[in-house]
């Protein structure tokens, strides 16, 4: 069993893996042996982040805007330029609402959370299926991992961010749907929901490292090695009776509670499609 975490010789698609916990992943993937396609809107941001990944194995970058059908349409395109297949598929890119008041968001800021956070999610899945299906079965399965959120996992957020929530448990429900769907013929979709990242992404748990530590019952907020750990796990042999499953990273802070409401005023919105 001493591979089981193995990635080698497996091709990876992460999108908004230019920063944050995309980043994280792709780093995990890169240090187990996958080739990464990093993916995002800014391409400065990837160039970047694989000039810094350069050491560590094969990472290739592609600019895409995931919003809409056309844009999938036009990344998976660019994929398929270069890859005759897909292993595994991880579906980071995402939007919060910024947590506004219920009078406050409009009809355009839930359309712009849903669109990219479930809605794209789904037709990419879709897109990539005879990538997924190449030399796949139950034998040798292919894997999606679908990064939710402790948001959606039913403890309510004191800072309400009310279309990112409704949609990162959408989401965790999407995973158990096609993951059953999908199974049959080798295809393993699952879903991991972060707690409390320090990134760029998520200033609080960034600035207010210290402050959290009284919010959360592990006592910390979370490293790289966490989330990584947890998409390595899924994507490797390690995964492989795993099917529909949502895997919370977060220290207990769902637990016991999401205890934010302190950092209401701090929180701004979070944009992991860049």
């Amino acid at each position: 069993m001493k591979d089981i975490f193995s990635l080698q010789n497996k091709v990876a698609v992460v999108t908004g893996g230019s920063m944050g916990i995309g980043a994280m992943i792709a780093e995990g993937f890169l240090n187990f042996g996958a080739k990464v396609y990093l993916v995002a809107r800014n391409a400065e941001q990837l160039k970047a982040k694989q000039a810094e990944f350069a050491k560590l194995g094969e990472c290739e970058v592609i600019s895409a805007d995931l919003k809409d059908l056309a844009g999938i349409k036009q990344f998976v395109s660019q994929f398929a330029e270069r890859e005759s297949r897909l292993d595994i598929l991880v579906n980071n890119a995402g939007i919060s609402d910024g947590g506004k008041t219920l009078d406050d968001v409009t009809e355009s800021d839930w359309d712009r959370v849903m669109d990219l956070n479930i809605k794209s999610i789904y037709f990419l899945i879709q897109a990539f299926l005879p990538y997924l299906r190449v030399d796949c079965s139950p034998e040798t399965p292919k894997k999606v991992i679908n990064i939710a959120s402790i948001d959606g996992c039913g403890k309510i957020n004191p800072f309400y961010n009310f279309a990112y929530g409704v949609s990162k448990a959408g989401l965790i429900q999407l995973g158990k749907h096609l993951g059953d769907s999908l199974a049959w013929e080798g295809i393993y979709i699952n879903t991991i929901s972060p707690g409390d990242f320090p990134t760029d992404l998520n200033r609080i748990a960034r600035d207010y490292t210290e402050e959290m530590r009284n919010y959360i019952p592990g006592k910390r907020v979370g490293e790289k090695g966490n989330i990584a750990g947890a998409a390595i796990f899924l994507a490797s042999d390690a995964g492989n009776y795993s099917v529909g499953s949502n895997i919370v990273v977060d220290g207990g802070e769902s637990v016991r509670g999401i205890q934010r409401a302190f950092f209401a005023d701090k929180m701004t919105t979070v944009d992991l499609n860049k």
